[in-house]
């Protein structure tokens, strides 16, 4: 019998490692994707002898990876390489206030006792609950899909719900913090990870709090050479499972019969598959790929996450008092998410996150110099004037910095590119350059998500960011393995054969 046959649209994070996990199983799997080049948000890029990586910064749960490595039948280590980072951020206060979050709970509440008088003991006890609300609850929902009936009826779920307290569903994080935390500096740390998902902390629910369990319990990583390694990981692995990648390869639609994906049209020929799964986003995947204008707009009625606008500096001076990760606040951090997310626009005094991979490898930038990454969330993409945005943005950003460093840092820009939402939507399809999709600032956002899965069209399935269980590496890799779970072994879809 031939051999059952999957078709990838796309070759981001999830989109590698479901074929990977795919051609495991004994499909013959072929990627088809747009752009020249693997990685989808996740590349890379060099100039003036600075090294740069493009998109996502943070390395949070490698076993995601090891996973996926090991349930592949390959060992990680011979594709990739990661080392702990003992400070998860360096968070810089207009007040002159400075933390560092240790990735060791003790020094870390210590340093936050000492810099604000913040007690150590509500550190402690966040964090525990940060644990058991992920253990217990966020573990089950993002490692299963939402939208089969057998997940509702596993007995973890009972455990679950007797975890989840009011707070986590009806308050906003912003109130969980208010409650846990004494002081000012420590709320606006932990209301930061709301945008770990491209959310509002005065809007998102508490449920968001466990989030922080990911980077300060489990700890934080930076992958030898950068984040572009993991795309190169991924990609290998594929190759090496004997996936195909057609680049420069955009799918113009998906092909249906009979209430079933067939496979799609690339270049105008038909490529007929039994199983199409796609890495596109999800609003795009039903507006241009299947042509249901009708459900795609469906779609619009979920607000779309925040996304982000970002200056890649070479800089010609080091700077010994930051770190891998740094935050510098905004002043007046409410009035900044009512910016980005009620009026679409941008608030004059940023919250402004650089980070500098030069910290933990020496040749990303010239001897004596280093690479900054300097990001600040912005609205999704509704149509504002970018450029004007951009230069306000820029001038804001080094007015702060030069502030809160004492240096000119306009002084030491050596090289410069950015990355704004609109070119952040032609090169990675993420519709209106939303980073995650759709955001979660409401209680009903998880559940909201689109599957995994379609039942009104058979044989398609969706992975990525912008589908269940949500944006950033980590869900990323655990939507492929849901969707490979979903599809099954190829014997699974032999009756369907055309």
């Amino acid at each position: 019998m031939n051999q059952p046959t999957a078709i990838v649209i796309g070759s981001g994070v999830a989109g590698m490692a479901t074929a990977a996990r795919l051609a495991h199983k004994g499909y013959r799997v072929r990627i088809y994707e747009k752009n020249a080049y693997p990685g989808g948000k996740l590349t890379v890029f060099e100039q003036g002898g600075y090294r740069f990586d493009a998109g996502p910064s943070l390395f949070t749960q490698p076993e995601n990876l090891r996973e996926l490595f090991e349930e592949t039948g390959e060992n990680l280590e011979s594709f990739f390489r990661y080392k702990p980072v003992d400070i998860a951020c360096k968070y810089f206060f207009e007040n002159g206030k400075i933390i560092r979050a240790f990735t060791n709970t003790e020094a870390f509440a210590a340093e936050l006792e000492e810099a604000t008088g913040e007690k150590a003991g509500n550190l402690y006890r966040y964090l525990q609950n940060a644990q058991k609300l992920y253990e217990d609850v966020g573990d089950i929902f993002v490692n299963q899909s939402l939208h089969l009936r057998k997940t509702w009826l596993n007995t973890r779920v009972l455990r679950a719900l007797k975890t989840v307290r009011y707070a986590h569903l009806f308050s906003s994080l912003n109130h969980v913090n208010e409650t846990s935390f004494d002081t000012p500096e420590a709320r606006q740390i932990f209301n930061r990870y709301a945008t770990y998902n491209g959310s509002n902390p005065y809007q998102a629910p508490g449920m968001l709090s466990l989030i922080p369990h990911l980077e300060q319990n489990l700890g934080t990583w930076y992958p030898e050479g950068g984040m572009i390694s993991i795309t190169n990981a991924l990609y290998e692995l594929a190759e090496k499972k004997g996936v195909e990648f057609h680049f420069n390869s955009p799918v113009e639609r998906i092909i249906q019969h009979d209430g079933r994906a067939i496979g799609v049209v690339v270049n105008g020929e038909n490529i007929l598959s039994d199983i199409v799964v796609s890495n596109q986003d999800v609003y795009f995947s039903y507006k241009n790929l299947v042509r249901q204008e009708a459900k795609a707009k469906k779609l619009l009625r979920q607000e779309r996450s925040s996304s982000a606008l970002i200056f890649y500096w070479g800089m010609k001076k080091s700077f010994p008092e930051l770190h891998l990760h740094n935050i510098f606040f905004s002043k007046a951090y409410k009035t900044e998410f009512d910016h980005i997310f009620k009026k679409g626009t941008l608030y004059e005094d940023p919250t402004v996150y650089i980070n500098i991979t030069s910290k933990m490898e020496a040749g990303h930038a010239p001897a004596g110099k280093e690479n900054w990454f300097v990001m600040i969330n912005v609205p999704a993409n509704k149509g504002q004037d970018w450029a004007a945005l951009q230069e306000a943005a820029r001038k804001n950003i080094l007015d702060k910095l030069s502030r809160m460093l004492q240096v000119p840092v306009e002084d030491y820009i050596e090289t410069e590119e950015r990355l704004d939402p609109v070119m952040i939507e032609a090169r990675t399809g993420s519709y209106m350059g939303s980073l995650y999709g759709t955001s979660s600032n409401s209680r009903m956002a998880a559940f909201a998500r689109h599957a995994n899965f379609t039942s009104y069209i058979k044989g398609l399935y969706f992975c990525g960011g912008s589908v269940h269980p949500g944006g950033g590496i980590p869900l990323c890799l655990k939507s492929a393995r849901i969707v490979s779970q979903l599809i099954g072994e190829p014997s699974r879809h032999q009756k369907h054969r055309h």
